[in-house]
């Protein structure tokens, strides 16, 4: 199975980011992806909260949705539809990561887990501060998703850091990880691929990450370096850098062997 990581640099503009997504998906498509995965604020990405809140959709309503729906149905695609700021009639809306199927449907969705409320050591930087759970409803359910192309567990950006929530989609029988993400620059640069490849390793899965890179409104900068990983921890496919696409074909049959032959996910012990 052939699958994709799509790069952005999402803008205020929703409009805009849907064109650029339609554009680099159909690419992604051309090459042969069944599956593609959209990175986190794929349709919208702005400075303030103010600006988050004016891009809310309500469930099953709105410019992103019906993005998604229309696209997996006219190329025939699974796509991971990075995240949406959805509510459903919570003060906060949360940070949906929805699968649509290729008729269009979604199949499973997820909402993050695991906010970024931090304060990113400034080094020879300006100091960043985040405070998503300010806007965001935090969600509670793990989601791996059965398709006829793969289980797919669906992750988001800060949730790479979390072990075991990844150990939880493991047990679920998870073959492939999504990681929609637009990470800082300063985390980027020393834990992004680390943190993937051991969340690939300890899991055994492939992982799809799909990043946001370079300056976006407000002069928040990204990290992108959108990857795509074995279950060995191997690079199979890379973009360091500006918007496109990314494309690996992933074994399941080598998947299974290696499993079968190295079961570490059978021989974990609850301490």
């Amino acid at each position: 199975m052939k699958v994709a990581a799509v790069q952005m640099t999402s803008t205020r503009e929703v409009a805009v980011n849907l064109r650029e997504a339609g554009r680099l998906v159909a690419e992604a498509a051309a090459q042969g992806a069944k599956l593609v995965v959209l990175p986190e604020n794929f349709s919208f990405l702005g400075a303030t909260d103010a600006d988050r809140v004016a891009a809310i959709e309500r469930s099953g309503d709105g410019p992103a949705q019906q993005f998604l729906a229309e696209t997996a149905e006219s190329l025939g695609l699974w796509i991971v539809g990075g995240t949406i700021p959805i509510r459903d009639g919570a003060d906060r809306a949360s940070s949906r990561s929805l699968l649509v199927g290729p008729d269009g449907r979604v199949a499973a969705h997820y909402d993050k887990i695991h906010l970024f409320d931090v304060d990113i050591p400034a080094g020879a930087r300006a100091a960043e501060r985040y405070s998503e759970s300010a806007t965001t409803l935090a969600g509670t359910r793990v989601v791996a998703a059965s398709t006829p192309v793969a289980r797919i567990g669906m992750t988001v950006c800060y949730d790479i850091r979390f072990p075991a929530l990844f150990h939880r989609l493991s047990v679920l029988g998870t073959d492939v990880v999504v990681v929609p993400a637009a990470f800082t620059v300063p985390t980027g640069e020393v834990h992004w691929r680390p943190l993937l490849q051991a969340r690939a390793i300890e899991s055994l899965v492939y992982v799809v990450a799909a990043g946001q890179w370079g300056e976006h409104a407000g002069g928040r900068k990204t990290y992108g370096h959108s990857l795509i990983l074995g279950p060995w921890g191997e690079l199979l496919a890379e973009l360091p850098a500006g918007p496109g696409v990314v494309c690996a074909d992933l074994d399941m049959i080598r998947l299974a062997e290696l499993r079968q032959r190295f079961p570490t996910v059978v021989h974990r012990r609850e301490l």
